[in-house]
């Protein structure tokens, strides 16, 4: 049975469903699949919260819930499909049974697409993609187009599908979690940024990691856009392999008939191989080469998309930046201290650390991933003055401030305790940064949660 039969049957005769993992995305594809008729129950390892609304209201709804783990009964039950949680890994016990037995697991974007009323445009990448996304969503209103921007940016696509009016377009941040559980899962605007190695512990390996993001495109016409970096060869090379139109975006001046690309010092759009100037580079409001990248992607996206020019550069001109990504926080006695922690890799630091020149006061460690950090040792030879070192990366961390010399490496047991060791330490005229290069998950929820705390630390001084 191909897949359009399947899923009409599923539509037409809803039955059972599994939902794994009662977080954001779990609550959301509950909540879309109960209202269209399926039998839903979720389990999740964790106990039952208490005073939980969410969970109150579709349990009365007749959503049915397991809390406390995921007991072997609920493997013979018959599930049309599983919905799992894009962070639980696939190499679960309990994932793996399921599977074993022939259920089909799908994320969440997977069932909110099944929805959605309009198309898609989904942007995904190793770093920039939440820059990136939000940049397009901007664009976009700028232009006179009231999308909404959701996905693994922060709000789950299921809890808007219902809502939007009809072909209202859908901006999306999409992750490699996400992407491995889709199945029909078709943007008609879709972006590659770039790769960098992340996510070995989930995917396994780079390849494996690589594979999932190309999935974004899987079931991409000829009539859809895909925009991908032409400046880096993983990327550009697996353009072939497409069904889609092709867009790039480039700082290096290729020639290419469509998309973004810096010529003469200024961001130019290119549409069947004509350019038009937009804005001179220094006119770009994010600082660093990385930004730059991020918006030619966006205004790549956008063009496609149907923006004005007058809109794309507006917000190249004003933008200020998101949440968690190098965020100025305050100034203090002569030094700034700066959010980025949303950086959970190497690469992601890198381009943090090259937007300072020297003087830095560095905040960096998080969960133990198994991947090595030396790409960071030229950058931290040539900017870091003092490194503060957290979470199970620390020694590792200690290691490559070591061997790049740094003066001063200093090690914390929390981040309370790093932003008042950066405070005593610094001098007028540093910049402390927290720029963690790891994930958030052996100390904090979330890379928010980490950088919400650091900005109290902060403000607390």
């Amino acid at each position: 049975m191909g897949s359009e039969s399947r899923l009409a049957g599923w539509l037409s005769s809803p039955g059972d469903v599994l939902v794994v993992g009662f977080a954001k995305s779990g609550a959301a594809a509950a909540t879309l699949l109960h209202a269209h008729g399926f039998r839903v129950t979720v389990t999740d390892s964790s106990v039952r919260p208490e005073g939980n609304s969410g969970v109150d209201a579709l349990e009365s709804q007749g959503v049915q819930f397991v809390f406390g783990g995921h007991p072997d009964a609920l493997l013979d039950r018959p599930w049309q499909f599983v919905v799992k949680n894009p962070g639980i890994p696939y190499q679960n016990s309990f994932i793996e049974s399921l599977v074993n037995r022939g259920y089909v697991v799908f994320t969440e974007i997977e069932i909110a697409s099944w929805f959605a009323k309009g198309p898609i445009y989904a942007i995904t990448g190793s770093n920039g993609k939440t820059t990136t996304t939000t940049l397009v969503g901007e664009m976009l209103r700028a232009s006179g187009q009231d999308v909404p921007v959701a996905g693994n940016i922060g709000t789950a696509v299921s809890g808007l599908v219902e809502t939007l009016p009809q072909r209202l377009p859908l901006v999306l941040e999409v992750s490699s979690f996400q992407l491995m559980g889709t199945w029909r899962f078709r943007p008609r605007i879709a972006a590659l940024l770039n790769f960098y190695p992340a996510h070995l512990d989930y995917h396994g390996s780079y390849e494996a990691y690589q594979q999932a993001k190309w999935r974004l495109f899987e079931n991409m016409r000829d009539t859809d856009v895909a925009v991908l970096n032409h400046d880096q060869p993983l990327v550009r090379d697996g353009a072939a392999a497409l069904r889609s139109q092709i867009h790039y975006f480039s700082v290096e001046e290729p020639s290419f008939p469509n998309g973004a690309a810096v010529r003469d010092h200024h961001v130019v759009l290119v549409r069947d191989g004509v350019s038009r100037p937009l804005l001179p580079v220094g006119d770009v409001s994010l600082p660093g080469p990385h930004n730059l990248q991020n918006v030619l992607a966006a205004a790549a996206v956008a063009q496609a998309a149907g923006a004005s020019d007058e809109a794309i550069a507006s917000v190249a001109r004003s933008f200020a930046g998101v949440e968690h990504r190098m965020e100025l926080v305050r100034e203090l006695a002569g030094v700034r201290y700066y959010n980025d922690s949303k950086a959970t890799n190497p690469d992601a630091t890198i381009q943090a650390l090259r937007g300072f020149a020297s003087n830095l006061v560095w905040i960096a460690g998080g969960l133990d991933r198994g991947i090595s950090f030396d790409s960071l040792i030229p950058d931290v030879r040539q900017r870091v003055r003092v490194a503060i070192l957290l979470g199970q990366t620390r020694e590792k961390l200690r290691d490559v401030c070591q061997r790049a010399g740094v003066p001063d490496v200093r090690v914390v047991e929390s981040l309370e305790d790093a932003v008042a060791m950066a405070h005593l330490l610094a001098q007028p005229g540093d910049t402390v940064l927290l720029s963690p290069a790891c994930a958030s998950w052996d100390m904090f929820t979330s890379f928010e949660v980490r950088g919400s705390m650091f900005k109290e630390a902060v403000h607390r001084l």
